[in-house]
C-alpha cells in the first residue's frame, strides 16, 4: 500500500538519479496524496546518443489510474495502487503493464499501523531510504479520454508484499526499482511483462527506515515540513495484520475530474 508520499530531493539530484534532462524545478512536496498531479518518468521516443535505449522524460500525471475503457470515472474506483502479483493479468492494468510502465520518484512514503483497539488512533510513519535522498517506485500509466475528447494522464504505484522491516507496520509496500534496472523496467518495446516480473519483489531488508510521525499527514491540507517531524511511537508495534482495508486515514483529496 502507498497512500501518501513525499518528494523533497533537489532538481539536480532527481535529474542525475533518473538520467533525465527535461524537468523544471519541482518544489518540495511533503504530503502528496491521491488525485493530485505527480511527477513520473517514462521512456521517450528518441534514443539516447550512442545507445539503442530510449531517452527518458519527465511528465505529470494524475495519481489515480483510469483504464481507457472506463466511460464515466464517477462509476469507477480510485486506483492509486496496483498489486504487482496480479497486474499482468488484471483487465484494468494489463495494457499498461505491457505498454506504459513508469517510474515514480519519491523521497519516502507514509504508512499507518492500525492498533488492535479501534478506539486508538493509527500510528503514522514516514518510511524513507536509509541511504540517499531519492528512490524510484514502479508505476503504470494510462491516458483516459472523455466523451468530449479531453484527455487526462493517470498513474498508479505498484505494490508488493512487505519485507520484514515494513511488515510490522503494514503487509504491503511499494515496488522499488533499483537504478541499474531503470532501463529494463521502462523498456516496453523489447521487455514484455513476463521479462520484468523479477523486478517486482520486496526491496532488501535494511533499505528503508520507518520514522514515527504525527497524524498531521492524514490531512492533505497539511503540506509543510513539520509533518515529517519525528514523534514518540505510541506503542511497540506487533506484526501487522490486515484489517480489511487499504485506505489511508486521509481526507480532503483533490480531483481532476
Amino acid at each position: 500500500m502507498c497512500g501518501h508520499y513525499a518528494l523533497l530531493a533537489r532538481t539536480d539530484l532527481i535529474k542525475a538519479f533518473l538520467d533525465i534532462l527535461d524537468i523544471e524545478d519541482p518544489p518540495p512536496r511533503y504530503n502528496i496524496a491521491p488525485t493530485q498531479p505527480i511527477l513520473v518518468v517514462v521512456a521517450g521516443e528518441k534514443q539516447e546518443p550512442g545507445s539503442n535505449l530510449p531517452e527518458r522524460r519527465a511528465m505529470l500525471v494524475r495519481w489515480g489510474f483510469m483504464p481507457g475503457w472506463v466511460k464515466d470515472p464517477r462509476d469507477f474506483p480510485l486506483l492509486i495502487n496496483a498489486r504487482s502479483e496480479t497486474a499482468i493479468g488484471k483487465a484494468s492494468f494489463r495494457a499498461a503493464m505491457r505498454h506504459r510502465r513508469i517510474l515514480v520518484p519519491a523521497s519516502g512514503f507514509f504508512e499507518w499501523r492500525r492498533p488492535e483497539d479501534k478506539s486508538e488512533k493509527a500510528q503514522a510513519y514516514f518510511i524513507r531510504p536509509k541511504k540517499g535522498e531519492i528512490v524510484a517506485f514502479a508505476g503504470l500509466m494510462e491516458t483516459w479520454s472523455s466523451a468530449d475528447g479531453s484527455e487526462v494522464d493517470t498513474g498508479a504505484i505498484l505494490t508488493t508484499k512487505a519485507n520484514a522491516d515494513i511488515s510490522r507496520i503494514h503487509d504491503r509496500m511499494p515496488v522499488v526499482i533499483r537504478q541499474e534496472d531503470f532501463s529494463r523496467w521502462l523498456d516496453c518495446k523489447t521487455q514484455e511483462p513476463r521479462d520484468v516480473v523479477d523486478l517486482m519483489k520486496p526491496i532488501d531488508e535494511g533499505f528503508f527506515e520507518a520514522i514515527p510521525v504525527s497524524d498531521k499527514v492524514n490531512k492533505v491540507a497539511n503540506m509543510g515540513a513539520d509533518i515529517l517531524e519525528p514523534v514518540e511511537e505510541r506503542a511497540d508495534p506487533a506484526p501487522y495484520e490486515k484489517k480489511g482495508t487499504d485506505t489511508p486515514p486521509s481526507s480532503g483529496q483533490l480531483s481532476l475530474f
